[in-house]
């Protein structure tokens, strides 16, 4: 069974970075490839970071129910398509997500036991320290990114865990807990009970 994972934060948190050195640690996880009309960044690799596909082509694979969620963000549309879920579950993979507030909103409604995780930067100063050391938004980018910021943060309690991204180490650390805790609940619930109850006798089948 394939437990999805979503991430999302506030542009500048250092989500991309610790969903990065998350993946390097651990092989059972994959990371969802959205699909953006948004113009390559950088040194950001099409395939890798994202799927650039025209206006015209995100609307209509969203007409034809392609995507588990979509989103416009900073005048740009973002989706996650089905395939990567689908190709999760036939490789026997977890799949992680990075998805902003109102994508994990619509996920979280398709898929209620995907888990949620909202990563913060310790302060505003901090978070625009950040922005600004990325060197790829201008000014009046950069305080609307600000302002946004704000408006995601009061959606705090739709998740399941927050994460104050203070260390890298740190917060890589406390990510790989949250996902051990959540596959060893589910490998108990259904691996471990059925045998266990089967072996006093008893049928396990009510509990699945």
């Amino acid at each position: 069974m394939t437990t999805v994972f979503i991430i999302s934060a506030p542009s500048g948190s250092g989500k991309s970075t610790l969903v990065a050195s998350l993946l390097a640690k651990d092989p059972n996880l994959r990371f969802s490839v959205s699909y953006t009309t948004r113009a390559i960044r950088g040194n950001e690799k099409p395939g890798e970071d994202y799927v650039y596909i025209s206006p015209q082509e995100f609307k209509e694979r969203a007409q034809r129910g392609e995507f588990l969620e979509h989103a416009e963000v900073f005048g740009n549309c973002y989706g996650t398509h089905r395939s990567a879920l689908e190709q999760a579950e036939t490789d026997g993979m977890d799949l992680i997500l990075d998805i902003d507030v109102q994508g994990a909103r619509q996920l979280k409604e398709r898929i209620p036991e995907a888990v949620s995780i909202f990563v913060l930067a310790p302060s505003r100063e901090i978070l625009e320290q950040r922005l600004r050391a990325r060197s790829e938004d201008s000014e009046e980018v950069i305080e609307r990114r600000l302002r946004d910021a704000a408006e995601e943060i009061r959606n705090y309690t739709q998740y399941d865990y927050v994460l104050v991204n203070r260390r890298l180490e740190e917060s890589v650390n406390t990510l790989t807990a949250i996902i051990k805790a959540e596959r060893v609940r589910r490998i108990r619930m259904e691996d471990q009970i059925k045998p266990i109850l089967r072996s006093f006798g008893q049928d396990s089948s009510w509990l699945f």
